[in-house]
This record gives structure tokens, C-alpha cells and sequence, in this order.
């Protein structure tokens, strides 16, 4: 976090008060969350967090090897029917018992902190933007001094990531379409393309490229995410170009193979399957013909590693 206390509190400010008639997302609902009403996200004034956790299953810049601190906020402002964390995104009704203040969350930050983690991790943050930053009004006179990450599936409103320029010291968001028919068919996402595109090239503006520490780990910078999915149904090759030609041959990209059909995947035969060795070739092919070179690229054998379960108590993606 690069802005004193003084501009933090403002930019919370703001944010807050833009709740009134919410237009943090894309989607701008417009229902008055400071009154409790539920927009597309079904969340209202206070955050909601499912887990927080030192989570070492992330790129290794990071992971490290103490772990990324994570906060999973429940909901999304998508809708994805393949979504790996669907318990918590996709289930509004329950997700309600997880509602704290924005002390508590202020507190699992600092405690995080304390557990010696790399970093803070906001998963899914898009929806609880003015609730983060009214956290960290309270967590930095504490101490709170780890890089922030911002984990996000890029439907991200660009006057929202504006307000978030000098917080943010590490953008990870997913490229997950690059055709509009396809974001909204499997993630009822309209116009996802040119949100997506925008937040990007935003993020990218505010951080640069990746920069790490003498031990490998991202202190500022931006980190795509694709994940590849049957069928060319993400459209590899043309998200990748795209990032090559308008954002930066330097811009660091993380290859994702781990795709598993869960959730309601299955009521959609043509992604009801891990991808095929073809495909994943392909994708290779795309990336190495756009000329991005730095990254990581997950192996075939990723489909069954990543899979969290937030119905047991404790980490989400520990036996």
C-alpha cells in the first residue's frame, strides 16, 4: 500500500458511499446496500467472509513458502456454472451466518499478518471493494504492512479499480472469456469482454509488470490468470494475443489447466469433462506464438489438485 491514512479514509469514503445506489460492479444494480437492500450479488452494507487462511495452492510469487494470507468473501457478481468455489459463491441463503463487521475484518487481515504470511489475499473481492478499504483505514495504524493481493474473476468496474490506485500492490485476475456469447451462456456475464479488457489494462497501469523480492515473492505487479477450458470455449489464443498486443509482452501470465467439471457443469455436455491433451497443446502453441514469456504454465495432471471444500471447518483446501 503506497497512500497515507488521510487519502485511505477518503477513498473509503467514497466507496461507502456509493453503496446507496450500488455501482461498484459492472452490473450496477443501483439497490441501496447501506439500507440493506441485495443487488445481483445479494450483499448488502457488511462484508462476508467464508474462510481466511494461509494458503500455499496459489503461483509460487505468492504462495512462497509460508503462504498467501486469503480471505474467501462469499458471493460473486458472477455466475459461473463451473465455479470451483460454488458452496460459497453460489449459496447466498447460506452464506448469511458469515456476515462480521468490519473490525472482524480489519482483525483476520492483522492475524493473518501475525501467522508470518506473505501477503493479504482478497478472493472475489469485486463486491465488497468499500468494505476492504474501510478494513484497511483500521488494520494500517496497526501495523498491517504486507503487499495486498486483489484475486479477482475481472469483472471489475473501472471507477471502482481507480479508487483502489496505491492500495493494491498485486492485481491477480482471470481472463476467463474472450466472446461475450460465451461469458454469458456459462457465467451470465453481459459485456464481459470489454470490462474485463478495461480492468485489465487499468491494473496494469497502476502496478506494471511483476516485481519480486530476493525471495521470489510478487511485491507489486499484475498476474493473469486463464484458465483453459474444453472445447477452445475460453478462447486461448485470441486472450492471449490480446495481452501480448495490448497490454505488455512483459505482462506475466499463469496457463491454468486444473479445469474440473463440478457445480452445474453437468447440465452442459461440451464442458462436462478436464480438457484434452489437444487442447492444452493448443493453448501451449498460442502462448509461446504471442511472444509472453513470463509466467507459469500448469502440467495436465493440475484437473484434481485445486479443488477446495468450504462445508468443513478450518482450511478449505487441507484433508
Amino acid at each position: 500500500m503506497q497512500i497515507d491514512l488521510t487519502t485511505l479514509q477518503h477513498r473509503a469514503a467514497r466507496l461507502i458511499a456509493r453503496l446507496a445506489a450500488c455501482d461498484i460492479c459492472p452490473r450496477q444494480c443501483r439497490v441501496n446496500r447501506l439500507n440493506g437492500e441485495l443487488g445481483y450479488c445479494h450483499s448488502g452494507l457488511l462484508p462476508i467472509v467464508s474462510s481466511y487462511c494461509a494458503h500455499g495452492g496459489e503461483e509460487p510469487a505468492i504462495s512462497g513458502t509460508r503462504g498467501s494470507g486469503t480471505i474467501f468473501f462469499a458471493n460473486c457478481n458472477l455466475r459461473c456454472v463451473f465455479c470451483q468455489n460454488y458452496q460459497i459463491s453460489q449459496n447466498w441463503e447460506k452464506q448469511r451466518s458469515n456476515v462480521i463487521s468490519i473490525e472482524k475484518l480489519a482483525d483476520c487481515m492483522m492475524e493473518l499478518q501475525e501467522q508470518g504470511c506473505h501477503n493479504i489475499s482478497f478472493v472475489s473481492p469485486t463486491h465488497f471493494v468499500p468494505q476492504i478499504v474501510q478494513a484497511l483505514v483500521l488494520a494500517m495504524p496497526r501495523g498491517l504492512k504486507l503487499p495486498l493481493v486483489y484475486n479477482t474473476n475481472g469483472y471489475d468496474c473501472l471507477e471502482t479499480l481507480r479508487e483502489l490506485d496505491g492500495i493494491i500492490d498485486v492485481y491477480l485476475p482471470d481472463i476467463k472469456y474472450s466472446y461475450d456469447n460465451m461469458a454469458l451462456k456459462y457465467s451470465d456475464a453481459p459485456a464481459y469482454v470489454a470490462s474485463m479488457r478495461t480492468a485489465i489494462q487499468e491494473m496494469y497501469r497502476q502496478t506494471g509488470e511483476l516485481m519480486i523480492d530476493e525471495h521470489g515473492i510478487a511485491m507489486r505487479g499484475v498476474i493473469v490468470r486463464h484458465l483453459i477450458l474444453p472445447h477452445g470455449i475460453a478462447g486461448s489464443r485470441q486472450s492471449l494475443n490480446w495481452l501480448a498486443r495490448e497490454v505488455s509482452l512483459d505482462v506475466t501470465v499463469s496457463l491454468m489447466s486444473q479445469y474440473h467439471p463440478t457445480h452445474l457443469a453437468n447440465r452442459f455436455p461440451e464442458i462436462n469433462r478436464h480438457i484434452s491433451r489437444r487442447e492444452y497443446d493448443h493453448a501451449l502453441v498460442a502462448l509461446d506464438k504471442c511472444g509472453l514469456e513470463n509466467g507459469w504454465v500448469q502440467g495436465m495432471e493440475s484437473s484434481g489438485n485445486y479443488l477446495p471444500d468450504f462445508s468443513k471447518e478450518g482450511h478449505p483446501f487441507e484433508n
